[in-house]
């Protein structure tokens, strides 16, 4: 592994005098189609472990949720046409003569998901699951009569007789060259944005207000001590009975969410605008059937919403890796990602410092051994090469509990 290790990060909190954050909400159609894909690929795991000891090769990280439509006026509303969920990927789908029910463990774990994301939506009616899914092997099955005797061919990835055609049980290797790149800590319009979502689409928000929905977009822009906040918000329409209310309840969220920032930066100025495409006259408002527009129309995919710290922040840096329903054993995609998420967060808590990660792999290296790590931090003096040499180390030969986190559905991938 080479380290890299430098001073001066300007894109520290501290540092930022300017900062553009979005986050786009539990309802949103692309945190959707990323919770969907997590949850196909954490159930097909599941089974995996559970029948053979081990997971099988998959990926369903090309994932992607087309809009159904919906009839929708104040007092009440019905989908007229279904959300369809694409499940684009790979699965294996048997281990020697052992077939394994693919089609059952995709339908099934992506409507349970959209279930418990969109209690209003009736999934067994208006979602139409379709598993678009090959067992094609990436570039590099090279066509040899003699590499039928070989151990963990590559003809045998999405194939394999026994697990020992897995070759990650031989030797654990990056599946790619890619990178995963995190920060720590985050800034305050960065903690708005986490904060202010959460809240409004928790359990306990939800039945205390169950005229919201939890399609939630934020936008926080902060300009020094000045934070404005543009906020959409839907609301439910079986339980809004006309205009006025509507109109009453956008103000009540207008204040909800000032009161809830201001808690967070009590120290800057806010300003908060909430869904500021309505037109109260015609009427052209966020009203809908579900709390999510994914019911008329919008699309999700996978990798377009929030990176796996759950932000899009703008002045940061990022990877365009789409995270959630990459296989979690060796996939470099989703691992380096959230292993910089917790290189960067271990480094600030022992010096102090605002640190940026890059843990970039190289396609058949070690998994555990990185070919590139860079660490920049604030301050005057980078930290020492010896000390992210063995933080990164103590990341990456802690994968496993990663691995279980994930599993167990405790760490978030958007």
């Amino acid at each position: 592994m080479d380290v890299t290790t430098t001073a001066g990060l300007t894109a520290a909190s501290a540092l930022l005098g300017v900062e553009v954050v979005e986050r786009k909400g539990a309802g949103h159609p692309d945190t959707l189609a990323d919770g969907t894909a997590e949850a196909i690929s954490r159930a097909y795991s599941r089974y995996c472990l559970e029948e053979f000891g081990a997971i099988l090769h998959h990926n369903t990280d090309k994932t992607s949720l087309l809009g159904g439509a919906a009839d929708v006026r104040f007092g009440h509303s019905e989908l007229t046409a279904p959300v369809q969920v694409l499940v684009n990927g790979r699965i294996t789908a048997a281990l020697g003569d052992h077939a394994i029910p693919v089609a059952d463990i995709v339908t099934t774990a992506a409507r349970d998901y959209l279930a418990g994301a969109l209690p209003l939506l009736d999934v067994a009616r208006w979602v139409d699951v379709q598993p678009r899914l090959t067992q094609a092997s990436s570039p590099g099955a090279v066509s040899d009569p003699g590499a039928a005797a070989r151990e963990a061919s590559r003809q045998r990835w999405f194939a394999p007789r026994t697990l020992d055609d897995l070759a990650e049980r031989h030797r654990m290797f990056s599946n790619d060259t890619s990178a995963g790149v995190a920060y720590w800590p985050l800034g305050i319009a960065e903690q708005l944005a986490l904060h202010v979502e959460e809240q409004l689409t928790s359990e306990a928000f939800r039945a205390e207000h169950p005229y919201y929905g939890t399609d939630i977009k934020l936008m926080v822009v902060r300009h020094g001590p000045r934070v404005q906040l543009t906020a959409c918000v839907p609301q439910i329409a079986r339980e809004t009975p006309d205009l006025d209310t509507y109109i009453t309840r956008r103000t009540q969220a207008r204040d909800l969410i000032t009161h809830l920032a201001s808690a967070i930066a009590p120290e800057h100025h806010l300003t908060v605008s909430v869904n500021t495409r309505d037109d109260d006259s015609r009427p052209e408002l966020y009203l809908t059937a579900t709390g999510s527009s994914i019911e008329s129309g919008d699309e999700g995919v996978v990798g377009r919403g929030n990176r796996a710290n759950g932000l899009i922040s703008m002045l940061r840096p990022w990877s365009a890796e789409g995270v959630s329903g990459k296989n979690p054993v060796y996939h470099v995609g989703k691992l380096y990602n959230l292993a910089a998420a917790e290189a960067a967060r271990r480094l600030h808590e022992e010096t102090g410092l605002d640190c940026a990660v890059a843990l970039v792999s190289q396609s058949g290296r070690d998994l555990t051994d990185p070919w590139q790590a860079i660490v920049q931090s604030s301050g005057p003096n980078p930290i020492g090469n010896a000390r992210v040499r063995q933080v990164i180390a103590d990341v990456m030969g802690d994968l496993g509990t990663l691995r279980e986190q994930l599993l167990d559905g405790k760490l978030a991938t958007a």
